[in-house]
């Protein structure tokens, strides 16, 4: 989010209940000489999706990007042990969520607007112990090929990154500690990444939507 407001945007952070975290964002933003609105909520509640956006606009006056990044996951060994609560939570946080948030954002996002998912490694090589949550982010890569298809004509692009191991609050919070041990080892640089070795390619999915016009219709 900082790195948006370096480049001269407002930002909207919505998260559940990580109040230090959002403060201490916020904190960047303003630094970078920005306005910031903290709007904490459970996204898997469809009232919020659609307050989420409305209060943006109003304080803000229209949104320009759509960044949908939130997850949740957990670590099991088998799919006996996956209770069905366990798997519609992970569904409607990780692409439900996304749909009715996105549906809603387009009321106040015009032409040159952009839409940018995240979605992962495990949409094309899924780890089996993140099953749930591995197939919601091939639910949100084929989401967003369609999503951009749907609005290209209105001249609004949606775009997804796949990041690979990175570093997050989920990974020593949802997986077993040998597994944190090695996260990452896998890839070829034998580490996992940083949030903001991330950072430059959401921004640049902003600013190429910002320099770019649709072509001219031929007259007839």
């Amino acid at each position: 989010m900082s790195a948006y407001a370096r480049e001269g945007a407002d930002v909207a952070i919505a998260y559940l209940d990580e109040h230090g975290d959002a403060e201490e964002t916020a904190r960047w933003v303003e630094q970078a000489g920005r306005r910031v609105l903290l709007l904490p909520g459970d996204i898997t509640d469809r009232e919020h999706c659609k307050q989420l956006m409305a209060k943006t606009a109003k304080t803000f006056g229209r949104i320009d990007i759509l960044v949908n990044n939130a997850a949740y996951q957990a670590t099991y060994d088998k799919l006996e042990d996956i209770s069905d609560d366990e798997w519609d939570k992970t569904y409607s946080t990780n692409i439900s969520a996304m749909f009715r948030i996105t549906k809603a954002a387009l009321a106040h996002m015009k032409e040159g607007g952009a839409i940018v998912n995240t979605t992962s490694v495990n949409a094309d090589s899924p780890n089996p112990g993140l099953i749930a949550y591995a197939s919601t982010k091939g639910a949100i890569q084929n989401f967003t090929g369609g999503l951009a298809q749907l609005l290209a004509e209105r001249g609004i692009r949606a775009n997804c990154v796949a990041p690979g191991p990175i570093w997050t609050p989920l990974i020593p919070s949802t997986m077993p500690p040998d597994s944190v041990s090695k996260f990452g080892s896998q890839v070829p640089m034998k580490r996992a990444g940083q949030p903001a070795e991330l950072a430059a390619a959401y921004v640049m999915l902003w600013h190429r939507t910002k320099r770019a016009t649709r072509p001219a219709r031929p007259s007839r």
